[in-house]
Protein backbone atom coordinates (compact mmCIF):
# COMPACT_ATOMS: atom_id res chain seq x y z
CA UNK A 1 0.00 0.00 0.00
CA UNK A 2 1.55 3.64 -0.95
CA UNK A 3 1.42 6.12 1.67
CA UNK A 4 -0.63 8.14 -0.17
CA UNK A 5 -3.64 5.40 -0.33
CA UNK A 6 -2.36 5.05 3.67
CA UNK A 7 -2.95 8.69 4.38
CA UNK A 8 -6.46 8.70 2.70
CA UNK A 9 -7.73 5.93 4.59
CA UNK A 10 -6.48 7.19 7.58
CA UNK A 11 -7.91 10.15 7.16
CA UNK A 12 -11.03 8.82 6.25
CA UNK A 13 -11.33 6.92 9.05
CA UNK A 14 -10.11 9.81 11.48
CA UNK A 15 -12.89 11.60 10.18
CA UNK A 16 -15.47 9.05 10.95
CA UNK A 17 -14.95 9.27 14.37
CA UNK A 18 -15.49 13.45 14.55
CA UNK A 19 -19.23 13.43 13.74
CA UNK A 20 -22.07 14.39 15.63
CA UNK A 21 -24.21 12.21 18.24
CA UNK A 22 -27.87 11.64 17.85
CA UNK A 23 -28.64 14.40 19.55
CA UNK A 24 -26.49 16.96 18.21
CA UNK A 25 -24.13 17.42 20.71
CA UNK A 26 -20.07 15.74 20.11
CA UNK A 27 -18.97 12.86 21.80
CA UNK A 28 -18.57 11.82 24.56
CA UNK A 29 -21.00 13.50 26.30
CA UNK A 30 -21.09 12.32 30.18
CA UNK A 31 -24.67 13.74 30.91
CA UNK A 32 -27.71 11.40 31.87
CA UNK A 33 -29.64 10.12 29.28
CA UNK A 34 -33.53 9.85 29.49
CA UNK A 35 -32.84 5.94 29.62
CA UNK A 36 -30.52 6.27 32.56
CA UNK A 37 -33.16 8.55 34.00
CA UNK A 38 -34.97 5.85 35.88
CA UNK A 39 -32.26 3.61 37.22
CA UNK A 40 -31.33 6.17 39.62
CA UNK A 41 -34.04 4.83 41.90
CA UNK A 42 -34.37 1.73 41.21
CA UNK A 43 -34.64 -0.72 44.48
CA UNK A 44 -31.37 -2.24 44.68
CA UNK A 45 -32.12 -6.35 45.31
CA UNK A 46 -30.81 -7.69 48.74
CA UNK A 47 -28.50 -10.26 49.22
CA UNK A 48 -28.63 -13.40 51.28
CA UNK A 49 -26.09 -14.35 53.30
CA UNK A 50 -24.09 -17.23 51.96
CA UNK A 51 -25.05 -20.67 53.13
CA UNK A 52 -22.53 -22.57 55.28
CA UNK A 53 -20.45 -24.77 53.52
CA UNK A 54 -19.72 -28.46 55.26
CA UNK A 55 -16.45 -30.24 54.39
CA UNK A 56 -16.85 -33.09 52.11
CA UNK A 57 -17.39 -36.28 54.17
CA UNK A 58 -14.11 -38.20 53.11
CA UNK A 59 -14.85 -41.69 51.88
CA UNK A 60 -12.24 -44.20 51.16
CA UNK A 61 -13.73 -46.24 48.16
CA UNK A 62 -10.77 -47.48 46.88
CA UNK A 63 -12.26 -50.67 47.32
CA UNK A 64 -15.08 -50.18 44.48
CA UNK A 65 -11.99 -49.32 42.05
CA UNK A 66 -9.80 -52.46 42.74
CA UNK A 67 -12.11 -54.38 40.33
CA UNK A 68 -12.16 -52.28 37.76
CA UNK A 69 -8.17 -52.03 38.21
CA UNK A 70 -8.11 -55.35 37.62
CA UNK A 71 -10.02 -55.47 34.79
CA UNK A 72 -8.45 -52.65 33.00
CA UNK A 73 -4.89 -54.23 33.45
CA UNK A 74 -6.55 -57.76 32.60
CA UNK A 75 -7.29 -55.55 29.07
CA UNK A 76 -3.99 -54.43 28.42
CA UNK A 77 -2.49 -57.92 28.62
CA UNK A 78 -5.15 -58.91 26.53
CA UNK A 79 -4.11 -55.92 23.94
CA UNK A 80 -0.34 -57.27 24.23
CA UNK A 81 -1.26 -60.41 23.35
CA UNK A 82 -3.09 -60.03 20.39
CA UNK A 83 -0.24 -57.95 19.38
CA UNK A 84 2.02 -60.06 20.08
CA UNK A 85 0.22 -62.97 17.85
CA UNK A 86 -0.24 -60.52 14.65
CA UNK A 87 3.58 -59.20 14.83
CA UNK A 88 5.55 -62.14 13.41
CA UNK A 89 3.31 -62.13 10.58
CA UNK A 90 3.67 -58.49 10.25
CA UNK A 91 7.13 -58.68 10.46
CA UNK A 92 7.86 -61.16 8.15
CA UNK A 93 5.52 -59.17 5.52
CA UNK A 94 7.59 -56.18 6.26
CA UNK A 95 10.57 -58.30 6.11
CA UNK A 96 9.60 -59.02 2.32
CA UNK A 97 8.81 -55.38 1.27
CA UNK A 98 11.65 -53.86 2.61
CA UNK A 99 13.25 -53.66 -1.02
CA UNK A 100 9.89 -53.75 -2.92
CA UNK A 101 8.98 -50.51 -4.55
CA UNK A 102 6.21 -48.38 -3.48
CA UNK A 103 2.47 -49.63 -4.05
CA UNK A 104 3.55 -52.71 -5.03
CA UNK A 105 1.76 -55.76 -4.18
CA UNK A 106 4.26 -56.60 -1.28
CA UNK A 107 4.29 -52.86 0.30
CA UNK A 108 0.88 -52.97 0.22
CA UNK A 109 0.36 -56.28 1.83
CA UNK A 110 3.00 -54.94 4.45
CA UNK A 111 1.14 -51.65 5.26
CA UNK A 112 -2.28 -53.64 5.81
CA UNK A 113 -0.53 -55.81 7.76
CA UNK A 114 0.55 -52.70 9.77
CA UNK A 115 -2.71 -51.36 10.07
CA UNK A 116 -4.20 -54.91 11.49
CA UNK A 117 -1.17 -54.64 14.05
CA UNK A 118 -2.52 -50.99 15.57
CA UNK A 119 -5.76 -52.49 15.51
CA UNK A 120 -4.86 -55.29 17.30
CA UNK A 121 -3.52 -53.13 20.18
CA UNK A 122 -6.53 -51.40 20.83
CA UNK A 123 -7.17 -53.23 24.14
CA UNK A 124 -3.91 -51.76 25.49
CA UNK A 125 -4.46 -48.17 24.02
CA UNK A 126 -7.91 -48.37 25.65
CA UNK A 127 -6.94 -49.82 28.70
CA UNK A 128 -4.28 -46.78 29.29
CA UNK A 129 -6.11 -44.23 28.48
CA UNK A 130 -8.83 -45.50 30.82
CA UNK A 131 -6.29 -45.66 33.57
CA UNK A 132 -5.44 -42.63 32.59
CA UNK A 133 -8.62 -40.93 33.36
CA UNK A 134 -8.87 -43.14 36.39
CA UNK A 135 -5.80 -41.44 37.81
CA UNK A 136 -6.71 -38.32 37.33
CA UNK A 137 -10.14 -38.67 39.04
CA UNK A 138 -9.08 -40.02 42.00
CA UNK A 139 -5.58 -37.57 42.18
CA UNK A 140 -8.84 -34.61 42.08
CA UNK A 141 -10.69 -36.50 44.77
CA UNK A 142 -7.49 -36.71 47.14
CA UNK A 143 -6.72 -33.31 46.32
CA UNK A 144 -10.41 -32.12 47.01
CA UNK A 145 -10.74 -34.13 50.48
CA UNK A 146 -13.38 -36.78 48.85
CA UNK A 147 -11.38 -39.51 48.78
CA UNK A 148 -8.09 -40.67 50.65
CA UNK A 149 -5.18 -43.20 48.61
CA UNK A 150 -5.43 -45.63 46.11
CA UNK A 151 -3.41 -43.73 43.92
CA UNK A 152 -0.70 -45.06 44.24
CA UNK A 153 -2.23 -48.75 42.88
CA UNK A 154 -4.02 -47.02 39.86
CA UNK A 155 -0.46 -45.50 39.19
CA UNK A 156 1.14 -48.84 39.18
CA UNK A 157 -1.51 -50.13 37.03
CA UNK A 158 -1.40 -47.07 34.39
CA UNK A 159 2.63 -47.57 34.24
CA UNK A 160 2.54 -51.16 33.70
CA UNK A 161 0.07 -50.11 31.13
CA UNK A 162 2.14 -47.40 29.66
CA UNK A 163 5.21 -50.05 29.66
CA UNK A 164 3.57 -52.65 27.28
CA UNK A 165 2.05 -49.40 24.55
CA UNK A 166 5.33 -47.98 24.72
CA UNK A 167 6.65 -51.79 23.76
CA UNK A 168 4.45 -51.68 21.02
CA UNK A 169 4.82 -48.02 19.42
CA UNK A 170 8.97 -48.67 19.11
CA UNK A 171 7.98 -51.81 17.11
CA UNK A 172 5.52 -50.34 14.93
CA UNK A 173 7.77 -47.52 14.45
CA UNK A 174 11.02 -50.29 13.34
CA UNK A 175 8.17 -51.57 11.30
CA UNK A 176 7.12 -48.35 9.35
CA UNK A 177 10.82 -47.17 9.06
CA UNK A 178 11.98 -50.44 7.40
CA UNK A 179 9.26 -49.84 4.70
CA UNK A 180 9.99 -47.18 1.74
CA UNK A 181 8.08 -44.12 2.24
CA UNK A 182 6.03 -42.45 -0.56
Amino acid sequence: MSTRNFLSTLVLFLAGCVGMGYDNRSYPSLTRRPAEANVASAPVASVAPPAVVTAPAISDDFAALAPKIEALSAQARDGEAAFEAAYGRVSDQVRSATNAAISSEAWVAANLGISALESARNGSVSALASLDTLYADRMNAIAQGKSTGGADRIDSARRAALAIVDTQNDKLDGLKAALPQP
